[in-house]
């Protein structure tokens, strides 16, 4: 089903943020996970979100209004975290305007941890999504690249990562492999979020 998307606004903190009534969902994850390449697939416009080849520059919120069927929604672009060129006093910048966002933005409704699916379960990783969990902040695993795994690595290193956080977690956040190169698993993401959308206007 088509998607249509559009640029809202960009905004340096919470307090810049559209109002809205409508259902938020957000994205983030590591500089250079694919981030703005998987909002373009999923939006099926590939200007949508800008590419950069800098990674750490997006330092903005970026909204856009999203409608798929009858589903009305915003997708929240945050910026990377953890790129070490990035001065500290920066990191220290964005990370406080990340989770001021998190923590304040009242018509969130989840938000999109982006992994890149090629590497083993990185401590950053780990260390933010504990603190959504210790936040009571809901939010769900998009593994990224997945075209460039086999299905048994994808296997393999969703093993590797259950592992790894079954040591602190109860059980496994919701997750899905995606590509932004192929397509693969933007399905599955659009019918995820219309479903959390759905449940709430039950």
């Amino acid at each position: 089903m088509h998607v249509k998307a559009e640029f809202l606004v960009s905004s340096a903190h919470v307090g810049q943020c559209p109002n809205s009534d409508l259902p938020e969902y957000a994205f983030i994850g590591r500089s250079n996970v694919g981030k703005s390449s998987l909002i373009n697939m999923l939006a099926g416009n590939s200007s949508l979100a800008k590419t950069s080849g800098t990674p750490g520059k997006t330092r903005l919120i970026n909204h856009f209004n999203m409608h798929h069927g009858e589903h009305h929604w915003l997708l929240a672009d945050l910026p990377g975290y953890g790129y070490a060129k990035v001065s500290k006093k920066d990191r220290a910048a964005f990370e406080i305007m990340i989770r001021n966002y998190l923590t304040k933005r009242e018509n969130l409704v989840a938000a999109f941890v982006l992994i890149d699916g090629r590497h083993k379960p990185q401590q950053i990783d780990m260390e933010f999504m504990a603190w959504l969990g210790k936040n009571e902040i809901p939010f769900a695993i998009v593994f990224t690249k997945a075209d460039k795994l086999s299905s048994a690595e994808r296997a393999a290193h969703l093993k590797s990562y259950t592992q790894e956080m079954l040591k602190t977690w109860e059980f496994l956040p919701e997750y899905m492999h995606t590509s932004a190169e192929t397509g693969f698993g933007r399905d599955a993401l659009l019918q995820y979020i219309n479903e959390v959308n759905a449940s709430l206007t039950r």
